[in-house]
């Protein structure tokens, strides 16, 4: 059978119990994908030895037969490398962390194994996770797949590169102000930021611990939710879990694609359409998707969030995240974490941990973390992140407000198309300017998702869904409802070679 990277995984499993295809020619098929296009994509930081890959796969397909229920056996799956896999490095795109190995599997992870997945290798991303565009990694740029002269998005770069060029079957990211949504809606994938608390992050390397969720991308639907469902769930681990033991979504895929959205009500957020820096081939593809809602029965009408709530959302973002990061960077001194080079016999403490930080860390990262340390500081604190706070705070209320007359609300998942390589990465007003229409929902904590209408310049494009909170069953729902009357499902790039 041709083209084995292209299937989805519901099928992989399938055929491989069933033994229609070999586990051999499965894994070979995205090996040889990875061979192919890695070189110009970049999409693997670490990727594990085909002999290991291919023995646990069959180890698992083995299992299965055997009457074991292993809903993703065999099925290969990217991890973005800020995400425990133990044995594998967890760089986070950064020289700070290059020979740090996993002592442990992140529980996503333990969950994937117990579904019978396998870890293909850690994918790209924006030093750890401070970027837009995949562009900010220590390990070079990652590109689009589908336009290799633009970015995939970020952070989880690699991750949404790898499944839009088949150089993996279904991958992990995640999503702080965006990093799920955006590379998915740059790349033809779909993709969900679950409710915050839904998904364990323990194993996740914190960057704004307050904002971030691991969350699933695949190129279907069906896919995604049967990734959802697999890690999803209380860990006690995490203390920020949340008490939900299991989380059905089969059953919302199934009746978004056979009843659609009969009987539920989706908001269109105006002030998105109106706003001057929302590129006009995104506003078009956002009204074509309520067309599109509108045919699955939905009732469709416009909403209003309120332009200050808006206009400060970015801002409220980036203090909390930039105050979290400094808090959470500080222990990456050389001695606990880091490349543990010996002090000079003259420096002092101060010294070297300014050296160690300065030379291992990335530009993007030492601003972060400087302007957050700033925003905490005696006399500012109370200026900017109390202010930020209470903003945030406020756009949590208004989306719930806005979430308790409407079952989704649709918004654009990225501003423009993807920016051409180089094109925004050396101007942060322009690049944090990319976060606008997604940095709300990780702000209220609520899920969204992404899932491709269109194509803007041969690239696909993606729109965004927003859910109650633990509404993900209605938020998948809504993306199955998309995918059917798009017809935009399992698009794999094939880049120039």
């Amino acid at each position: 059978m041709e083209r084995l990277y292209a299937e989805p995984a519901w099928r992989i499993t399938s055929l491989l119990v069933s033994g229609d295809v070999s586990v051999e020619d499965y894994v070979g098929s995205i090996y040889e994908r990875i061979e192919k296009l890695e070189d110009k994509i970049n999409a693997y930081i670490t990727l594990r030895p085909r002999e290991l890959v291919e023995a646990e796969a069959r180890k698992a397909v083995e299992k299965a037969r055997r009457g074991e229920k292993l809903p993703l056996a065999g099925v290969l799956v990217a991890v973005k490398d800020n995400i425990h896999v133990e044995g594998l490095p967890v760089t986070c795109g950064s020289r700070m962390l290059e020979k740090y190995v996993a002592p442990y599997d992140a529980t996503v992870v333990s969950r994937l194994r117990a579904a019978g997945a396998v870890i293909i290798g850690k994918t790209n991303m924006d030093e750890f996770a401070m970027g837009s565009t995949g562009e900010n990694s220590a390990y070079g740029a990652t590109r689009n797949p589908w336009s290799l002269d633009r970015v995939p998005g970020g952070s989880s770069s690699g991750t949404a590169a790898a499944l839009a060029a088949g150089m993996a079957t279904l991958g992990l990211g995640s999503d702080t102000g965006g990093s799920i949504r955006m590379p998915c809606a740059w790349t033809g994938l779909y993709g969900v930021k679950p409710t915050y608390g839904l998904v364990s992050r323990y194993g996740l390397v914190a960057y704004a611990d307050s904002l971030e969720q691991i969350g699933p991308m695949a190129r279907n639907v069906r896919d995604l939710a049967l990734l959802l469902e697999t890690i999803a769930g209380f860990d006690p681990r995490d203390s920020t879990s949340l008490p939900v033991e299991k989380v059905e979504l089969l059953g919302a895929v199934e009746k978004g694609y056979g009843e659609g959205l009969r009987g539920l009500r989706v908001g269109v957020v105006e002030e998105f359409l109106e706003h001057e820096g929302v590129d006009e081939s995104v506003k078009k593809l956002v009204e074509r998707a309520a067309e599109l809602l509108g045919e699955a029965e939905a009732v469709v009408e416009p909403v209003r969030l309120g332009r200050e709530v808006l206009e400060y959302s970015l801002p409220a973002y980036y203090v909390v995240a930039m105050a979290e990061a400094s808090s959470n960077l500080a222990r990456y001194d050389g001695v606990r974490y880091g490349p543990k080079e010996p002090p000079e016999p003259w420096e002092s403490w101060n010294q070297y941990y300014s050296r160690i930080r300065g030379k291992y860390f990335g530009r993007e990262v030492k601003l972060r973390i400087m302007l957050g340390a700033w925003m905490l500081s005696s006399g500012y604190k109370d200026q900017y992140y109390v202010r930020a706070l209470k903003l945030r705070a406020l756009v949590r209320r208004r989306l719930l407000q806005l979430l308790q007359a409407h079952d989704l609300l649709l918004a654009p998942a990225v501003v423009t198309p993807p920016p051409r390589l180089g094109e925004v990465v050396e101007d942060p007003a322009k690049m944090y300017a990319l976060d606008l229409a997604t940095v709300t929902a990780n702000l209220a904590g609520i899920p969204a998702g992404t899932a491709p209408v269109g194509y803007v310049d041969g690239v696909p494009l993606g729109v965004q869904l927003m859910a109650r909170p633990l509404a993900e069953q209605t938020l998948i729902q809504g993306l199955a409802a998309l995918e059917r009357l798009s017809g935009l499902h399992n698009l794999v790039a094939e880049p120039a070679t």
